[in-house]
């Protein structure tokens, strides 16, 4: 989608969302009153169901519980995340608008050469989430057992090989552009109109490999119908401890999806510590622990520097890739 077509759309939602905005306004607190002193809207760039949305559906309950007053998710689907990020960072920087930002935001800022929205200059950073890698399978006809093997078959079959990805500058692809970057391996690349359709041809041997989140591969891992070589984060997972990962093959090797907290730029101080804190404690609390690690996701816990360091090395690294890969969208 074009960059001014993404702005039109934004343009249309922000009027279609002003009798929100009027309200909200009306009920603002007065001088004195303590953060919040209504709603807050957490904007959601992606459809219900989506990871992220998944993901700030899990702390945004204990975030009313422990301020007060109502966390609200608004899904605002569209562009890669691109026009909930827009909106959200047009929006007034009081902390009653939040975005759910995550890998695709970082991406976004050098595969589209014209944005509506800057990550690091338009939101302050709250708090970091959680962050769930990707694990590498490839058909069971494939003959290798290891990702050395892999490669090995790779530089044998040069543009032999396929991957399968949801699609040109998702997270997927660009993992995927990782390893060809590391390796020198050349891969062909087959981009699917979401996870299901890529899966669904990778079980039936219609493409080599892919990058694919665990909760969507498990069973077929489980089945034999796919098998598992590496997963993508630094550190071995909790949930499958005896799969190796990239890194202890590549080091430096690391990549995954993530979410975090973020407000419009400018504001306050107090409001983003007091998020951060009640942000952190909710994903210290069991039944959240326990919730994110059955989906496979890694919590991370940090200030808001240590989140605004985080997503500043997350839009560098993606920038490389990006580049190297040639992937763009106009």
């Amino acid at each position: 989608m074009r960059a001014r077509h993404v702005s039109l759309i934004v343009a249309l939602i922000v009027a279609a969302t002003t009798p929100f905005i009027a309200t909200a306004q009306s009920t603002s607190a007065g001088p004195g009153q303590a953060y919040p002193a209504k709603a807050v809207r957490v904007i959601v760039p992606f459809p219900p169901g989506a990871g992220v949305d998944i993901a700030i559906r899990l702390v945004t309950p204990k975030l009313t519980e422990a301020l007060g007053q109502q966390f609200v998710a608004d899904n605002r689907p569209g562009a890669a995340g691109n026009i909930g990020a827009e909106l959200a960072a047009r929006a007034p920087a009081d902390g009653y608008t939040l975005l759910a930002a995550g890998a695709p935001a970082a991406i976004s800022q050098t595969l589209y050469p014209k944005l509506g929205y800057d990550l690091l200059k338009d939101f302050d950073a709250i708090a970091l989430v959680a962050t769930v890698p990707l694990v590498l399978v490839v058909h069971p006809s494939l003959p290798v057992s290891n990702v050395k093997e892999l490669v090995a078959l790779a530089r044998t079959k040069r543009g032999e090989l396929t991957y399968a990805s949801t699609g040109n500058g998702s997270t997927p692809h660009l993992t995927a552009e990782m390893l060809k970057m590391q390796t020198g391996i050349q891969l062909v690349h087959i981009a699917y109109k979401g996870t299901g359709l890529a899966i669904v041809d990778l079980v039936a041997g219609n493409v080599t490999m892919m990058f694919a989140n665990s909760l969507s591969v498990l069973p077929h891992i489980q089945s034999r119908r796919l098998r598992a070589l590496a997963i993508s984060s630094a550190k071995r997972s909790a949930t499958a401890p005896d799969l190796p990962t990239l890194s202890e093959t590549y080091p430096g090797f690391e990549s995954g999806t993530w979410y975090a907290f973020v407000a419009p730029a400018g504001t306050p101080r107090d409001v983003i510590g007091r998020l951060n804190g009640a942000i952190v404690k909710a994903l210290d609390m069991p039944d959240v622990r326990e919730k994110f690690h059955a989906q496979g996701a890694d919590l991370l816990f940090g200030t808001p520097q240590e989140s605004a360091n985080f997503m500043r090395s997350e839009v560098a690294k993606w920038g490389k890739v990006v580049k190297a890969s040639g992937a763009r969208i106009d």
